[in-house]
């Protein structure tokens, strides 16, 4: 049995979000809710994910999003032990919380970790998403050993992309899986 955990980014995603729709889709799909969307601390969100990586039956796929990606990898870095059920990673539209126009609210993720993440991973990114560069999403890739895949222009790849529930991310997801 795989557990898909959704890590959604700062504010959470929205009704028309792809990862609210994926989760209403498959009941093996579950949000790890965290205590607070507006003003998130590292460590409080981390405990939270750490939290439902060990109470998930069997092995976890992580989807994240945004700030979400990023937290995945301070997981790894900080809590090795703790994410040793995670088999694979699909992280949308990584945040780059080390941007200088980064919001006050989430520069408690930055820096970002360098360290190659422990599973197969793969991170999607838009050619003109305002959080993060596509050059910078290639570099992010490259230090996590993840597979790079750009969707082109589709803006942060959230519900304001207009993607639905976003076929293209579902076949991307599908391949992680059978990797």
């Amino acid at each position: 049995m795989i557990t898909a955990l959704t890590l959604s980014g700062w504010h959470n995603s929205g009704p028309l979000h792809w990862q609210t729709l994926w989760e209403q889709q498959n009941h093996g799909f579950k949000r790890v809710q965290q205590r607070d969307w507006e003003t998130p601390r590292r460590e409080d969100w981390l405990a939270r994910i750490c939290d439902e990586v060990n109470a998930a039956p069997g092995s976890v796929v992580l989807v994240g999003h945004s700030l979400g990606c990023i937290a995945v990898a301070h997981c790894c870095q900080l809590n090795p032990a703790q994410i040793g059920k995670v088999k694979g990673a699909l992280l949308v539209a990584p945040a780059d919380v080390e941007c200088p126009d980064t919001p006050p609210e989430i520069r408690d993720f930055a820096p970002i970790p360098r360290e190659r993440l422990p599973f197969a991973s793969v991170i999607i990114a838009s050619s003109n998403d305002p959080w993060l560069s596509l050059d910078r999403a290639a570099h992010i890739a490259a230090m996590w050993g993840s597979t790079f895949v750009n969707i082109g222009s589709a803006g942060h790849i959230n519900s304001e992309s207009g993607l639905g529930d976003w076929p293209e991310g579902k076949r991307i997801f599908r391949r992680l899986l059978e990797a």
